[in-house]
């Protein structure tokens, strides 16, 4: 169960992040400095609240190795909506083949170098190691939603997940 004044904080940050995850508390952390739009604050929750899923389900160690917090962050970027063509060229960020997997790489180094004191080298070895699995991994979405109706089907189909094997 989730409770907003439980496990939502907004804050002023430093730096230009637009929020973050407490493994210690299970709280997502909002930028409220840093958050300008609804559209960036719903990519932000999304990206923080599959850390959160990462977290219950994976048990993620987050200090200790950085290939658990690769595949979290490679998950976020992938599902979150950050990599969106729409974003990308908000960046002046141009390509089609491959870039969405491009922009996922990217984003993950970013994000490790941005939370652990880690080379980038370490941080780009990681991703490495880990991107095809994590990447594919599509849970709890089942695909990646890249428009409020994706977003929508896919909310649907979790519904439904066990409605046809129930019976069996």
């Amino acid at each position: 169960t989730v409770f907003n004044d439980r496990h939502f904080s907004c804050e002023n940050c430093d730096g230009c992040v637009g929020g973050g995850f407490d493994a210690a508390t299970s709280q997502i952390v909002l930028c409220q400095n840093n958050i300008r739009r609804q559209s960036h604050m719903n990519r932000v929750v999304t990206h923080e609240l599959i850390h959160a899923f990462d977290h219950c389900r994976a048990h993620v160690d987050w200090f200790k190795n950085v290939k658990h917090l690769a595949c979290s962050e490679i998950r976020a970027a992938n599902l979150s909506g950050d990599c969106t063509l729409l974003n990308e060229i908000a960046r002046f960020k141009f390509g089609l083949k491959g870039h969405h997997q491009t922009c996922v790489r990217d984003r993950a180094i970013r994000s490790i170098l941005a939370v652990r004191k880690v080379s980038k080298e370490t941080a780009e070895k990681a991703v490495d190691e880990v991107f095809d699995a994590c990447f594919n991994d599509l849970e709890p979405f089942g695909r990646i939603p890249h428009s409020k109706a994706d977003a929508k089907r896919a909310y649907r189909d979790f519904q439904n997940r066990d409605r046809y094997t129930a019976n069996l």
